[in-house]
């Protein structure tokens, strides 16, 4: 035996062996994990995953052939119908012709390389980084976000289809990693830009060319090609001719970052692109079919489907629905009565424009119209007035959202201090009888300190101690300014959005009390026929229902759930009876003859030097908002005043836009309707009247019509005067109802005489 034999004989004789230690449960768990998640495996499990996503591809590869181009580029009429099935219009042929890359100026061809995608000319066809995340995003429902190539953008137009699923996405990407390996270059971009929509009705380089600049594609300049280039990211909102003012700064943003791509690709040099300028479209060219509210009526219900397949996440983006809905095959049922749209284009023609000379007066020219009007119960707008005529002026006044919808804001204010609960400085309780200082440029305050906004009333007139329901009658912009205070903007603001505005850009400043942020007819109409609702939210709906041979599109349902109280609706409305019967709205509609018996609530507005005049108001069962706008008849058509427009001073909103309103009105709504209130405020109660007891009694002289109106058929829970009055009779008969006494209590200075009714607006 070896020395080292002997030595481990004796170790192992010598000791005992140590006993071996037992594993706890949780080292025995890790060293299981430990042995299945080895770094071997995982590395081999993702190569092996790898392999097979390769393998998959190949497969995909090779089975994908290049197809003829799709069903969906053949062109199809989209068919607009009535809501009782009639037909409204019927969209004509495609606007396209091909056009051969060679005739095209190459700084031209290169303005769309540099809009969309700057390595077209290295690439391989795919973005594989931006496909990804497409596919991810399609996966997770939340649309894509861009990325795809000049090559994949051709292929989903012209060879796939526009829906956004995972098996089109992965056919889009194989047929352009092979187009690209058997086509030019200059193929596949002469391929895109003819295949392209860019608005109008243009599909095409050649068709866009001549929409936009009336001149072919073989004539266009570079800045002309970088318009058009701009426009492809969003056809409709980057026309210059409809484009808001947040689109045309877009669109011009856009147009810059294509020329500085051009100058950094060293395709342009910087001494021409420096001395270029904007080149602003021509205006469209006419489409017959599209004549007088056509146009507006199938723009506005266009808008609506492509608006609900982004919704529904049948298309990525506007960009993607438009180009759905422009090729062709739906049928779309509007919620549009025909007799009620005749009347309300009737109802214009015959209170407006009847008025208008302008060759005797430039302003009438200045003057543009627009209304909607929405059913309160079921939210479809059963009327829209957009403009003089589509072909001669194509934006939709009606559903513009530019200029201040001014003292038409005020039930507003009126309805979150009612829904908030909210007092005045001292301590009072909001209501339709609280009293507060109608001073005109008197200074707002909060808690005491002056927030720095004095606004003025109309004409700058004052009038001292007044109720809400006198301020409101007589649009008394002072007592408002103080009450959006006494909320809380942010109050109002918040209120504001649920009553149906669109508030992401509204500042909750005092200033806002004023009507101030932009609005539409459309929205207007919405807000209050959310009020007439009794506080549930109505989302005006211009489509009906729509049909298509491979595409399914529902739409909610315009009525939805309760945003402001009934009580708190319901006040508002009944102090909006008072604007019509005793406020500035009473000469144009509580006065009309054909006003049969119905009950009516609404309210004027105009704004700030006479740029926009309104009148929304509603009876129980339909509502509708007109709009004056002053917009400039030449380009680029700025917003005007429009005073002395129609032989009148001033364009208030008791004036033109009231008797547009009541003209329309009387004429399609139920006659003898009254509102269903469950409130013990306004003009729409009946108040109580306590002679005095030291005095005899005195009669009030009959009225030579009687009123409209009946009385409430319950008593008011509103309390007397604590210092009995006696009523003096009128002097000459009248045919208003006696004001509301305001609240006891404190005030802010100043006499609590019952104020009576003021002057029309």
């Amino acid at each position: 035996m070896g020395r080292a034999e002997e030595r481990r004989a004796r170790q192992r004789g010598g000791r005992r062996a140590a006993p071996r230690r037992r594993r706890s449960s949780g080292a025995a768990g890790k060293g299981g994990i430990r042995r299945l998640f080895t770094w071997k495996k995982i590395l081999g499990t993702f190569f092996g995953l790898c392999l097979l996503g390769m393998g998959a591809f190949i497969v995909l590869y090779m089975v994908i052939d290049i197809p003829e181009g799709n069903a969906d580029a053949k062109w199809q009429s989209n068919v607009y119908k009535y809501s009782d099935g009639t037909l409204l219009a019927r969209t004509g042929d495609r606007n396209r012709e091909i056009v051969d890359l060679g005739k095209i100026p190459k700084p031209v061809q290169k303005t769309f390389v540099a809009a969309e995608n700057k390595t077209f000319y290295k690439d391989a066809g795919v973005d594989l980084k931006g496909t990804a995340r497409g596919l991810l995003n399609t996966v997770a429902g939340k649309g894509a976000q861009g990325g795809s190539t000049i090559t994949q953008q051709y292929v989903k137009n012209y060879y796939l289809t526009q829906e956004q699923t995972v098996s089109r996405k992965l056919k889009e990407l194989v047929i352009s990693l092979k187009l690209d390996r058997e086509k030019s270059k200059d193929y596949i971009l002469a391929g895109y830009i003819n295949t392209s929509y860019y608005g109008r009705g243009a599909y095409g380089i050649q068709a866009a060319a001549q929409a936009y600049y009336q001149v072919d594609a073989q004539d266009l300049s570079v800045e002309q090609g970088a318009y058009l280039a701009a426009l492809l990211q969003a056809p409709n909102q980057y026309d210059w001719a409809i484009a808001s003012d947040e689109g045309k700064r877009l669109v011009r943003a856009r147009w810059n970052y294509v020329l500085d791509n051009m100058v950094e690709e060293g395709w342009l040099s910087k001494g021409k692109r420096d001395a270029m300028t904007f080149p602003v479209p021509k205006e469209p060219k006419n489409d017959p079919s599209l004549e007088g509210q056509t146009g507006y009526l199938v723009k506005a219900a266009d808008a609506a489907l492509e608006k609900q397949l982004v919704a529904q996440g049948t298309a990525d983006d506007l960009k993607t629905a438009q180009a759905m809905v422009d090729q062709g095959g739906w049928t779309v049922t509007l919620n549009i009565d025909k007799k009620k749209q005749a009347a309300l284009e009737k109802a214009v023609k015959r209170q407006l424009d009847s008025k208008l000379d302008p060759k005797k007066r430039s302003v009438d020219a200045d003057v543009q119209a627009g209304a909607a009007s929405v059913n309160p119960k079921t939210g479809a707008v059963v009327a829209m007035y957009g403009g003089k005529d589509y072909l001669r002026h194509y934006v939709n006044n009606a559903t513009r959202t530019d200029y201040q919808p001014a003292s038409t804001f005020k039930p507003v204010i009126l309805a979150a201090a009612l829904e908030e609960n909210a007092e005045t400085q001292d301590g009072r309780p909001i209501r339709a009888s609280t009293v507060y200082d109608g001073t005109s440029k008197r200074p707002v305050v909060d808690n005491g300190t002056k927030v720095g906004f004095a606004p003025e009333n109309e004409d700058d007139r004052s009038y001292g101690k007044v109720t809400v329901q006198r301020a409101m009658n007589d649009s008394i912009n002072s007592v408002f300014a103080q009450m959006g205070v006494d909320v809380g903007m942010p109050e109002v603001v918040k209120v504001a959005g649920r009553l149906g505005m669109d508030t992401e850009n509204m500042e909750a400043v005092p200033a806002q009390t004023l009507g101030t942020m932009g609005a539409s007819p459309l929205q207007m109409a919405g807000v209050y026929a959310t009020l007439d609702n009794h506080g549930r939210k109505v989302t005006p709906a211009l489509v009906k229902s729509v049909e298509h041979n491979t595409r399914t599109v529902t739409f909610p349902d315009p009525v939805g759930e309760q945003v402001i109280s009934r009580e708190a609706a319901d006040t508002v409305t009944s102090v909006l009876t008072g604007v019509v019967d005793d406020g500035t709205a009473k000469s144009s509609v509580q006065g009309n003859a054909a006003r049969d018996g119905q009950q009516v609530a609404g309210k004027t507005g105009t704004s700030d030097d006479n740029k926009s005049a309104w009148f929304t108001g509603y009876t129980p069962d339909l509502v509708t908002s007109v709009g004056l706008f002053g917009e400039d008849d030449k380009p680029p058509h700025a917003q005007v005043p429009m005073y002395k427009a129609g032989g009148e001073p001033r364009v208030n909103g008791g004036g033109f836009p009231a008797r547009i309103w009541a003209a329309y009105m009387f004429g399609v709504t139920a006659p003898d309707t009254e509102f269903d209130l469950e409130t013990d405020q306004g003009a729409a109660v009946q108040p109580t009247w306590t002679p005095t007891p030291t005095r005899e009694p005195t009669t009030r002289a009959p009225s030579p019509t009687p009123t409209t109106r009946t009385p409430s058929p319950t008593p008011t829970t509103q309390s007397p005067s604590p210092t009995p009055t006696t009523q003096a009779p009128s002097p000459t008969p009248t045919t208003g109802r006696p004001s509301i006494p305001p609240t006891a209590g404190p005030t802010d200075g100043g006499s609590l005489e019952p104020p009576g009714f003021g002057d029309d607006e």
